[in-house]
């Protein structure tokens, strides 16, 4: 019988090294701050070189120069996507996973002039999708306020597609992983800050 070695606050009590490094976001949901996990995330990091074989909606180019120009408003549609999956306590990186597929979906059809939401049928998901939509509206609203012009639909594509490829680079590929939810957590600004660089969110490190 292994002996525990740690306190792990996922399960409230010990546990040995070699279960949490097995089971740690599979089974256990670690939390955010747990210094275990933040360390095997730079492991992780090391060990995983994204594939962009496997990634999708490719047609949609997302180039520096956008990125550098619309700085400040993928920092925004970040804080919005990375409250919408909070608000759920149990939403991992697949199930934000889901929803960027489908807001990617829906931002598609509003190209063509037609408006037709494309919710995740992951019920988790759906709910991570509706969160973001009405963060968006409230976001519309607040520039209205300010006498801002509002992101265009054809930028937010290309913000969200740009969030689904971080998403993809972040995510360890864990059941109950979140990774991605945590990088956003630590890189995009809170409502209450003021805008900052998003340049570690332009280059992941």
């Amino acid at each position: 019988m292994r002996k525990a070695r740690r306190f792990c606050p996922g399960v409230d009590g010990d546990i040995c090294s070699i279960c949490c490094g097995t089971e740690r976001e599979n089974t256990v949901r670690c939390p955010f701050e747990c210094v275990y996990l933040r360390e095997a995330r730079l492991h992780e990091r090391a060990m995983a070189p994204l594939d962009t074989n496997a990634m999708p909606n490719k047609d949609i180019v997302v180039r520096e120069s956008f990125l550098r120009k619309h700085a400040e408003q993928i920092s925004d549609v970040g804080s919005i996507l990375v409250r919408a999956a909070l608000r759920e306590p149990g939403a991992v990186d697949n199930d934000v996973r889901d929803t960027l597929e489908g807001l990617i979906r829906t931002w598609r059809t509003l190209q063509s002039g037609l408006y037709y939401d494309t919710r995740p049928e992951n019920a988790i998901a759906a709910r991570i999708f509706d969160n973001f939509r009405a963060g968006m509206e409230e976001y519309r609203r607040d520039l209205h306020k300010e006498s801002m012009s509002f992101v265009a639909d054809s930028d937010v594509l290309s913000i969200l597609a740009f969030l689904q490829r971080v998403e993809f680079d972040r995510n360890n590929g864990r059941l109950l992983g979140r990774a991605f939810i945590d990088f956003l957590r630590q890189h995009v600004p809170s409502p209450e800050e003021a805008a900052q660089p998003v340049s570690s969110l332009i280059h992941p490190a």
